[in-house]
């Protein structure tokens, strides 16, 4: 991931200086001293004098400062750059205060003095420090927050990777494990379990390529998958399903994210010995829709070291940054899977 182009540390140091919480005590400080300027002075141009004194500290001491140290104040060049910066400092504050005055033919005022002037250059070094030093801490921190969230998100692509590679291949050895059975048992059925499984696969292929796919494509995989199921016995369960024919195809989704809701509704319903009707209802509303699982028999919650529902759950966190929700609930011998998910799809940016 690339790193976004950085300010000058001019602009950047300017655009700091006037940020409310720099600029105020700036003024704090440089409005006293403007004041006694006037007050202790009668030179008429006192007053613009000290103006311009402090617009040049607030203008150069801070920049100077991290221009000469852009890492922080370091001796390790045997001192050069704190004696430009010295320099500089001399130069801006002399300038101002002493030959800028004898040009104009100004009289003596209160910041011109020799000891206040001296004071004005411990005031240009000591501000240009703090000032300068401040704005470079600011900023690092704001380059290491904007490196942790970075890293954040490479974390949870990898993770989102990692469980894309578990879904992938756990419903593949399920449906093989399936038609193996039913190979011994009845060939025309596994024969007809294997075309279904071919188409399946493409569509279990196309959406290992792509981080999305449209809500009715994961749907009809998941009708197939209880059409497999039926083939082979088609008294195993009643299959109700209540899906919009239209408003789908454009709400994407993970691709097989909710493949192992149906996998379990199944394993844990009918196939474990509790028949009865195993439904599929979707609701879409104007910003979310709303996919419902529900099978007979009463669920007991996610079994230790259990890899479906956690795995779902984490996955869906991950791609939807906490606006997708799934809950499960259980009534009457029945168990309901829930999952809300936002139309707008995923995040941007975040591999699912």
């Amino acid at each position: 991931m690339s790193e976004p182009p950085e300010a000058s540390i001019v602009r950047a140091t300017l655009r700091a200086l006037v940020e409310p919480r720099r600029l105020l005590p700036i003024l704090l400080v440089a409005t006293p001293l403007v004041a006694a300027q006037v007050h202790f002075s009668r030179e008429p141009l006192a007053l613009y004098l000290g103006i311009l004194m402090c617009l040049l500290f607030v203008g150069v001491a801070p920049v100077s400062y991290r221009v000469l140290f852009p890492e922080g104040l370091d001796l390790s060049h045997g001192g050069i750059r704190l004696l430009l910066y010295a320099t500089v400092g001399s130069g801006v504050v002399l300038t101002s205060g002493f030959v800028l005055p004898k040009l104009l033919g100004m009289g003596p005022t209160f910041l011109t003095q020799r000891f206040n002037l001296a004071i004005c250059g411990a005031l240009f070094l000591v501000g240009g420090w703090g000032l300068g030093r401040d704005i470079g801490f600011e900023e690092s921190l704001t380059k290491e927050r904007a490196r942790a969230a970075r890293l954040a998100l490479e974390a949870e692509q990898a993770q989102l990777l990692a469980l894309r590679s578990h879904l992938d291949p756990h419903f593949l050895f399920n449906t093989l494990n399936a038609i193996a059975e039913w190979c011994r048992e009845d060939g025309a059925v596994a024969e007809a379990a294997v075309l279904r499984l071919s188409t399946m696969l493409r569509s279990v292929l196309a959406g290992v390529r792509s981080a999305t796919w449209p809500l009715s494509q994961e749907l009809e995989l998941i009708r197939t998958l209880f059409d497999l199921h039926l083939l082979r016995d088609p008294d195993l369960f009643q299959l109700g399903m209540n899906v919009p024919s239209t408003g789908l195809g454009d709400v994407p989704v993970p691709p097989l994210a909710l493949l192992p809701l149906a996998e379990n509704a199944v394993k844990h319903g009918p196939a474990a010995g509790h028949r009865g009707r195993l439904t599929l209802d979707v609701a879409v509303r104007d910003d979310a829709v709303e996919v419902a699982i529900e099978n007979p028999g009463a669920s007991k919650g996610p079994r230790e070291g259990s890899a479906g529902l956690p795995t779902v759950e984490r996955r869906l966190a991950l791609a939807y940054g906490g606006r997708a929700r799934l809950a499960l609930a259980s009534t009457e011998g029945r168990t309901r899977v829930t999952v809300t998910l936002p139309r707008s799809g995923p995040l941007p940016g975040v591999l699912t």
